[in-house]
């Protein structure tokens, strides 16, 4: 009963609760869209980063600290002999990592140099490139980015300066054979690559390595030595803490539109007490407890976050599967700020989303809709009848 009654008010209440589904559907729309997005930039910065990159997981030295160069210079060892046997059952490729410095046309760049076999397959880099070139002292892979830090171009040639093993700085000529686009800017920007016996040779380190990189599904190795296993949460947890720290910006944003939306309802409910006293008196003359009345209101209060949602899957769904299939070109790209962000954001929505945002929106409806109709609580129904609405 209380059911077809907040629903026929509602309904006659007209343009007061079109203005409040709407404004309410709206922000369900933005609260979805501005979460799937964020979704969406974590989901495609961990699936380049593992393609590119991470794979199944690593093993690393133990001196071994990628955002400490300074450490490059002791990292590195003979392999363990279980990631040795993954590397000879070509499950796992080792990468030996090392500073130096470039010089093109007389221009010094710090950069870190990366040996990888050219033959791996395990990570989606085109490695293949550096097979061939024999004649070549040293055939240099690098990325988009660097290519334009560096203004270096394919066939271009510069001078390569190392430290070796036993601390003596060597040089040699090296050569620009593929610049390789690439999303992930931990390839790219002040990284060099070449073929792992190359750099093992000149560093004077044959047969070490830095890091092993395995595929997807190896199981963990036993005889790992001292060596630290590195799987896909620890090596993709620099991406989260990007994503989560723009986040706050966005959590304010929705307090905002959730704001907007319970104001609305709020105002509508204290006008809707204020204009229907007599209508109150009425329903209570008639036998209607106050907790039913007040349950009355609240309802039609919490049937606006009910029509809301329906607003919203029927206005702002076809939009939002369309930005979910077609994704969202963005004007700039952000590799060049050291984030992995496709070029096109492709919003990600889930079921968890979806159901916690709509929870979320219900209940803060319900509160709003509910502070307000305590009042009724505290009427008298002969004050009611005389439209006074002041216990």
């Amino acid at each position: 009963m209380l059911f077809k009654i907040a629903l026929k008010n509602l309904l006659g209440a007209r343009l007061r609760t079109l203005l409040n589904v709407l404004v309410t559907s709206f922000s369900f729309f933005l609260i979805l869209f501005m979460s799937a997005m964020y979704d969406g930039m974590l989901q495609h910065a961990k699936q380049v980063t593992i393609d590119t990159e991470i794979a199944g997981g690593a093993y690393w030295h133990p001196k071994y600290d990628p955002l400490d160069p300074m450490t490059f210079e002791d990292a590195h060892s003979v392999l363990p002999a279980g990631a040795q046997k993954l590397v000879d059952e070509k499950k796992a490729f080792p990468v030996l990592v090392s500073q130096a410095s470039i010089y093109p046309e007389g221009r010094i760049i710090p950069i870190i140099m990366k040996g990888i076999p050219p033959n791996q397959n395990i990570v989606n880099m085109p490695t293949d490139v550096l097979f061939g070139y024999e004649d070549f002292a040293i055939p240099v892979l690098i990325g988009k980015g660097m290519a334009s830090e560096s203004k270096l171009k394919v066939g271009d040639t510069f001078i390569i300066r190392w430290l070796d093993s036993e601390g003596t700085y060597d040089a040699n000529e090296g050569t620009i054979v593929h610049i390789m686009d690439t999303e992930n800017f931990k390839l790219d920007i002040g990284h060099i690559w070449i073929p792992l016996n190359k750099a093992q040779s000149m560093l004077a380190m044959e047969g070490e390595a830095t890091y092993v990189t395995y595929e997807k599904g190896v199981p963990p190795v036993q005889d790992k030595g001292d060596w630290i296993p590195r799987d896909i949460s620890y090596l993709v947890q620099d991406m989260e803490a990007i994503i989560e720290a723009d986040e706050p910006g966005a959590q304010i944003m929705y307090l905002i539109l959730l704001a907007l939306a319970a104001m609305g309802i709020f105002n509508a409910q204290v006008l809707s007490i204020f204009r229907r006293g007599r209508e109150i008196g009425t329903l209570m003359a008639i036998g209607m407890t106050r907790h039913r009345v007040v349950g009355l209101f609240t309802l039609e209060g919490g049937l606006n976050a009910v029509l809301s949602a329906i607003v919203t899957l029927i206005v702002f769904g076809p939009i939002l599967w369309y930005f979910g299939v077609y994704g969202i070109p963005l004007p700039i790209d952000y590799s060049e700020m050291g984030l992995i962000i496709a070029k096109r954001l492709v919003p990600v929505y889930t079921i968890g989303l979806v159901v916690s945002t709509t929870i979320l929106v219900s209940i803060i409806v319900l509160i709003v809709s509910y502070i307000p109709s305590r009042r009724i609580a505290k009427m008298k129904p002969t004050n009611a009848l005389r439209g006074k609405v002041i216990a």
